[in-house]
């Protein structure tokens, strides 16, 4: 049969050896209060490359922050270890979990002597005792693996033959012996089983073939999960490789109800459509390739002879609406997305689709993803995220986390779980501190499992592998600003002095004074949950101010303290109004007519590192001092003293529209509405 086999050699170019040596480290953690030092203060104004929201036709995506569950930060104490190569995969049955990869090793413990066990084996979850009696015996690696139906494990990889019988690259074994299920029929005789994707009785297969059952399928192809027989329905190819190479596919994932695949891999076409490194295929009926497309994993990144494609990892989230894309390849962005990860939407439709979000690393690879309860996992050798104003070091806004992240779904910004790839000063003799992949996380029915080609995981020894537990994880519960119509509206009317002003979102009441000693050196104020975000002027610091936190609840404001030192590159002195709604911090700023946004999380108070302005009419902004957002309107103050409100829709085009604008009051004696430090509270 023809061949366009990929083996372990192309496979090993999307992680080449230049990428695989130890970084400069960064620091390991960074609290609040420490600050770096730059080479000046930076300003508001030059930080970042201003990305301005381009009108649409349709309604732009606004995801709103959920809550959510993370695992633990401290990887589980019982998990065996491996030596050699890498763990590229896991799958569950019952208590026991299977583990593939390139490794030939393994051992119980740090101490425990090393036992040749090549590519597969499987362990008690609950003991994590490594099984004596699922004993396969391969001859290549194991790149994925499904527990499918009948008490089957299914494997793909880079092997010829399983327990001395051929079985080219595909195979279900017993999952209790590890024998051959000789009556399953599925074989890859034409080339490398990449990834497996698994819905109902229907088995997706993705690899560097051009045959499956004796069958031409490049790339991709449909299996019944229970027989291994081939899916005569599907026809869909992944064909003509990038910069003159064999085309493959390197990694697929189907959609909760089945109804979608995504698809990434070496590849132009699918299905003879242009489909460069990435598309959608509709599952719903006879499968067909969707009409979604973008350009930005069409220009070449770094060196095309090194990342033949750069899109690592594919993962739908939540129900299947939206999924994240993995990438490497080294400079390039933001023309192209290469070593970030990426947010699409899946009803999207058209050519030329752009994100809803990009994390840019700063030329470091992202290398596999996971999606588990309202949480997105990344691994790789990165070092930042948040990072897309440096390359290969920290810029303004970098967060640190090395190798291993959790960020949230709605914005890409990283929550407050930093467990590092690091082994510290607990690894044993010959173990491995630093890899250049995480080929996989897998979020089993305990925790979320991690497969690496290193031995340091939240400074101890796990040896190729571990896995981060459910328990002793914690609830993220999303914070936002007061959805209530009627409150209060504070202004500052002197040195630790407000006053609280009645307001029913149209009218205002009678104002009082309130003495607030903690509230001294304020800027641009928003209200979020059971607390104030304020900008404070602080001598000392890179700017001059920063972003400081009061817990507020209508009586006094209470003691700051500074929302996070990854932010003291911000200038938050130089915004004359803010609000927070939904993940993103809004603004005004000094000497510039625009409404803009960063992405703000609120768990870990990081601020985005990238500057949107929003489609807006008829609102002089540069004047605006002072803002609020209540229900479903922004309420402004002005150069004029005016208070004014008018309707704002950050998914419309325009969000505002400034002939819509009412005026509320006119500066009055005592009350002029001039002030930055303004904002809404129910209290």
């Amino acid at each position: 049969m023809p061949s366009a086999r990929v083996g372990e050699a192309r496979y090993a170019r999307c992680h080449p050896p230049w990428r695989r040596s130890v970084p400069e480290l960064p620091i390991r953690r960074r609290a609040a209060g420490r600050l770096r030092i730059w080479a000046g203060a930076v300003a508001l104004t030059t930080v970042a490359a201003l990305v301005v929201m381009p009108p649409a036709s349709a309604a732009a995506v606004v995801p709103a922050p959920e809550s959510a569950t993370l695992v633990s930060a401290n990887p589980a104490n019982s998990t065996p270890h491996a030596r050699d190569g890498e763990t590229r995969a896991f799958a569950q049955i019952g208590d026991l979990v299977y583990v593939g990869g390139s490794f030939t090793q393994i051992r119980q413990t740090a101490t425990s002597a090393w036992t040749v066990r090549r590519y597969l084996f499987a362990y008690d979850r609950t003991t994590g005792t490594i099984s004596t009696t699922f004993l396969p015996v391969l001859d290549g690696a194991v790149n994925t693996l499904v527990a499918g139906p009948n008490g089957t494990l299914i494997v793909g990889g880079a092997f010829k033959n399983v327990n001395g019988v051929s079985r080219k690259n595909l195979v279900a074994l017993d999952p209790s012996t590890g024998e051959i299920v000789d009556s399953w029929v599925g074989r890859s005789d034409g080339g490398n089983v990449r990834d497996l994707a698994l819905h109902g009785n229907q088995l997706y297969v993705a690899g560097a073939f051009n045959w499956l059952n004796g069958t031409a399928h490049a790339g991709l192809a449909r299996l019944n999960a229970s027989t291994g027989a081939i899916d005569p329905t599907f026809t869909v190819d992944a064909t003509t490789g990038r910069h003159d190479t064999s085309s493959y596919v390197w990694t697929i994932d189907v959609s909760p109800d089945g109804g979608t695949l995504v698809v990434g891999g070496n590849f132009l076409y699918l299905d003879g459509l242009p489909r460069n490194q990435i598309g959608l295929v509709d599952l719903t009926g006879t499968p067909s390739v969707i009409d979604w497309s973008t350009e930005k994993y069409v220009p070449p990144c770094a060196a095309p002879e090194t990342f033949v494609h750069y899109v690592q990892d594919v993962k739908f989230g939540g129900d299947g609406s939206w999924f994240v894309v993995g990438s490497n390849g080294g400079a390039g962005w933001p023309a192209a997305y290469c070593d970030a990860l990426i947010r699409f939407e899946t009803a999207a439709r058209g050519s030329g689709q752009l994100a809803t979000w990009a994390d840019f690393t700063g030329n470091d690879t992202i290398t596999s993803v996971e999606v588990a309860d309202n949480v997105i996992y990344l691994g790789g050798h990165f070092r930042w995220l948040n990072n897309p104003n440096r390359s290969d070091n920290a810029g303004p806004g970098a967060i640190d986390r090395l190798g291993i992240a959790a960020v949230t779904p709605a914005t890409g910004l990283p929550v407050n779980w930093n467990p590092r790839r690091s082994g510290g000063s607990s690894l044993p003799s010959g173990a491995s501190s630093w890899g250049s992949a995480v080929p996989v996380l897998w979020r089993g029915s305990d925790g979320l499992y991690f497969g690496h080609n290193s031995d340091g995981m939240g400074e101890e020894y796990h040896g190729r592998l571990g896995m981060f537990p459910l328990a002793g994880g914690r609830t993220i519960t999303p914070k936002n600003a007061p959805t209530e119509t009627t409150g209060n509206l504070y202004l500052s009317i002197g040195a630790a002095t407000l006053a609280k002003v009645p307001f029913d979102s149209a009218n205002l009441g009678t104002p009082t004074t309130v003495s607030q000693p903690n509230y001294v050196g304020a800027g641009a104020t928003w209200r979020v949950a059971d607390r104030i975000y304020w900008s404070r002027a602080v001598a000392g610091t890179p700017t001059g101010s920063r972003i400081d936190i009061s817990l507020f609840n209508g009586g006094a404001i209470g003691a700051s303290w500074e929302a996070s030192g990854y932010n003291d590159w911000f200038n938050a002195a130089a915004m004359t109004g803010a609000f927070y709604l939904d993940g993103r911090l809004y603004y005004t700023r000094t000497g510039a007519n625009a409404l803009y946004y960063r992405y703000f999380e609120i768990d870990g108070n990081y601020l985005g590192a990238t500057e949107f302005a929003l489609p807006t009419t008829g609102v002089t902004w540069s004047a605006v001092r002072g803002m609020a957002w209540v229900g479903g309107r922004i309420v402004y103050g002005a150069t004029d003293g005016t208070l004014r409100s008018v309707p704002f829709d950050p998914t419309a085009a325009p969000a505002v529209d400034g002939t819509a604008a009412t005026v509320i009051a006119p500066a009055a004696p005592g009350l002029s509405w001039s002030t930055p430090s303004t904002f809404f509270s129910v209290q």
